[in-house]
């Protein structure tokens, strides 16, 4: 394993309208763990429910896990409360990246924020230029993602649905989608 300051962090963003941005960060999330790594997730959206990516993140002593969010948020019915949520966990968030405590960041479901108004993609990208540790690596999560923050990105996927088993009726399979 690269010391910290011989190595470059690396930003992804894992956007688009099809399954899979989440479930990628979190196996990044897993390997960078099984490196030693000091991990942050830190879920925008996702509320106090459990999943088994948090359940399985529990087992090591090297992944601090954030589920700080209102829940599904389209479903809303306080937007003003949804965008305090949101400040605040960015807020959050900008204390564990200027901490330089941690060698891996996910910011998941950071892009839907940007995409709702809530975030600015400027005010994002500023912040990491100035705080971010050159050898820190970022994921952020979710759809809309920012221009600036594409463009900040060393790496960005698009994910694009061809079939769910939604369409089919298919509810969400525990160990699939949680």
């Amino acid at each position: 394993m690269k010391k910290r300051e011989n190595r470059q962090g690396v930003m992804v963003v894992n956007t688009g309208e099809g399954k899979g941005k989440s479930s990628s960060a979190f196996g990044v999330v897993f390997r960078a763990a099984g490196w030693g790594m000091k991990v942050c997730v830190i879920q925008f959206i996702k509320g106090q429910w459990k999943t088994g990516e948090q359940k399985a993140a529990a087992q090591f002593d090297n992944i601090e896990w954030h589920a700080m969010g209102d829940g599904f948020t389209w479903d809303t019915k306080n937007p003003e409360q949804d965008i305090k949520t949101t400040q605040e966990i960015w807020a959050f968030a900008q204390e564990k990246i200027a901490s330089h405590e941690f060698d891996l960041v996910v910011l998941d479901e950071i892009n839907y924020c940007c995409g709702y108004g809530w975030l600015d993609g400027k005010e994002i990208v500023d912040f990491l230029e100035a705080k971010r540790p050159n050898w820190m690596h970022l994921v952020f999560t979710g759809r809309n993602a920012a221009e600036e923050v594409v463009a900040y990105a060393d790496t960005v996927t698009e994910m694009k649905p061809i079939k769910h088993a939604f369409d089919k009726g298919i509810k969400a399979a525990q160990g699939i989608e949680f």
